[in-house]
């Protein structure tokens, strides 16, 4: 894994695209400069999952972008995606270790300096930091984090890690101004009218922030 890969970084949710096909709305996101993306399908059957899956796939590989799977690293391996990503009550990571090997990268959910510094030592290999601010896009997120968490983290770990939770084009300088690699959304993307030019300019904000 790149850690430039990092950058903007988008998570699938069907019910936030507005009734847009996933595909389409992965496609666009990535036209406007996500760099990365997860499939994040928690209501999905396991054959719907798959078959999403290896569409959202075709769409990343021809534009190489790397894909990762939440939580399932058995549709991860099926499919051969570039990475796995598990929360805090998924597989421990050295167990999905010993699954996957090393022929995909592993990121870890974490909200605290413990989470983030047991995740390192387990063997991840990025970490999604947050709720940074408050979200609804995630049910599961918990109580917001705040940038005051971002920077203990980054101080704490050496791991690349994007922020994830309430951000968008306004904050994501500050998110990234506190040690992120990158961000992760959501609706700031996949819920917007025009998907490419909420991407664009998510990932001029990020980069404003890096010159």
């Amino acid at each position: 894994m790149n850690k430039a890969d990092l950058l903007l970084y988008l998570c699938t949710d069907r019910l936030l695209s507005k009734g847009r096909p996933v595909i389409e709305a992965v496609e666009a996101a990535i036209a406007g400069g996500v760099t990365m993306v997860q499939i994040r399908e928690k209501e999905a059957e396991t054959r719907e999952f798959f078959t999403i899956a290896l569409e959202i796939q075709a769409v990343t590989r021809r534009h190489k972008i790397p894909l990762v799977v939440n939580d399932r690293a058995d549709i991860a391996l099926a499919i051969g995606a570039e990475g796995l990503h598990l929360g805090q009550t998924d597989m421990p990571v050295d167990a999905a270790r010993r699954l996957v090997g090393s022929r995909m990268f592993i990121g870890v959910s974490a909200g605290t300096v413990a989470e983030a510094v047991a995740a390192e030592k387990a063997g991840a290999d990025y970490l999604g930091v947050g709720a940074v601010y408050p979200t609804g896009s995630k049910a599961d997120a918990g109580a917001a984090i705040g940038l005051g968490r971002v920077r203990e983290i980054r101080a704490a770990v050496g791991l690349p890690f994007v922020a994830i939770g309430g951000i968008g084009a306004e904050n994501a300088a500050d998110v990234m101004a506190a040690g992120a690699d990158g961000v992760a959304v959501i609706s700031a993307i996949l819920s917007q009218p025009d998907i490419r030019a909420a991407a664009e300019k998510l990932r001029k904000a990020i980069e404003k922030r890096q010159s």
